[in-house]
């Protein structure tokens, strides 16, 4: 089989780019050459473009290619997956897009999701422009017979990612350095929300299994672990492997983002509700699927990865001193509620 990946060394893709090489799956990546931080497998053929920069750029170099299948982990606009059409209607059998969980509506009306759960995000732009993309695609598969399949994952990590809802996306290793530091963590809420952290190699399970297979065109799947934790029990697992205990501090999610507004459609438009994933349906079309990493040996796995070079455990000093300084002011309010 050969399968086009459009991305390929993210978080979640890296892992299924290594495992559809096991596999002995002709694999290629189309990327912008930006090095990955976890290595390529050499078997990989790779074309480099940017095919959202330059679409007819990337058209060129791929018209000399078909693909049994093309997965598209990049794409996050109507316009993306239109030249996803253009581009590959004809030349594959077998087309999935990579949309997200937070398409799910928000808040939730039942907190057990299927894929027959409504599209409906009012707090998060990113989620509305991934329903925006499904509903462009369904709308090439009714009227064109376009062979798409859409995949949602949710909060998948590997080891070089901490699944969590309040953290540092450019030094991921902050919150394990807060730990260590003795210094206090913040979770959304009261820590009880209900949760899902999947494992990369895991979710690739799934997205292997319905690779090429025609029945599951025009269908939808989230691909999720069965484990479900609460938020207090994610921080405190990651605390465990540290060997420290955590000191947590709850505090309501709607102060936290307005603290970072960067991660409010996040943290309000997900990770603030309770959500337990029913996995049914990916397992009817790729029984093969179980997600079997547990989150207590996943975060063994990423504290490895990190530890293994001092270089990666680099610290966000300015997200760490806006953390202080919402902390200090929120203890500050409780204090003075406390002795009117």
């Amino acid at each position: 089989m050969k399968v086009l990946f459009i991305g390929g060394t993210g978080v979640i893709s890296s892992a299924c780019t290594q495992s559809a090489v096991d596999q002995g799956i002709d694999l290629w990546l189309l990327h912008r050459g930006t090095p990955p931080k976890l290595p390529t497998p050499p078997e990989v053929g790779h074309i480099t473009a940017d095919i959202r920069l330059n679409p007819d750029g990337a058209a060129s170099l791929l018209s000399q290619h078909t693909f049994d299948a093309v997965v598209d982990w990049v794409a996050y606009t109507p316009n993306d997956v239109q030249n996803d059409i253009r581009i590959f209607a004809g030349k594959t059998s077998h087309f999935i897009f990579i949309s997200s969980a937070s398409v799910y509506q928000r808040p939730v009306h039942h907190y057990l999701v299927t894929e027959g759960t409504p599209l409906a995000n009012p707090f998060w732009d990113y989620a509305q422009s991934k329903i925006a993309c499904e509903e462009e695609l369904m709308k090439s598969f009714r009227s064109l017979a376009f062979p798409v399949t859409i995949v949602r994952p949710s909060l998948t990590y590997g080891p070089t990612h901490f699944p969590l809802c309040v953290y540092s996306k450019e030094y991921p290793y902050t919150i394990a350095d807060r730990i260590r530091s003795g210094k206090k963590i913040i979770i959304p809420g009261d820590g009880t929300s209900l949760w899902t952290v999947t494992y990369n190699a895991d979710f690739a399970k799934g997205l292997l299994g319905l690779l090429g297979y025609s029945p599951s065109i025009g269908h939808s799947f989230h691909i999720t672990s069965d484990e479900v934790l609460t938020w207090d029990q994610i921080y405190l697992e990651l605390g465990r492997a540290l060997g420290v205990e955590p000191k947590l501090i709850h505090l309501p999610s709607d102060l936290i983002a307005s603290q970072d507004p960067q991660r409010r459609g996040s943290l309000l438009g997900d990770k603030s509700w309770s959500v337990v994933f029913d996995n049914s349906k990916i397992k009817r079309f790729v029984p093969s699927f179980q997600a079997t990493t547990s989150w207590s040996q996943g975060v063994k796995i990423i504290l490895e990865w990190f530890h293994a070079d001092p270089s990666r455990c680099t610290v966000d000093i300015a997200m760490n001193a806006r953390w202080d300084s919402l902390i200090a002011a929120y203890e500050m309010m409780l204090q003075k509620i406390s002795t009117e």
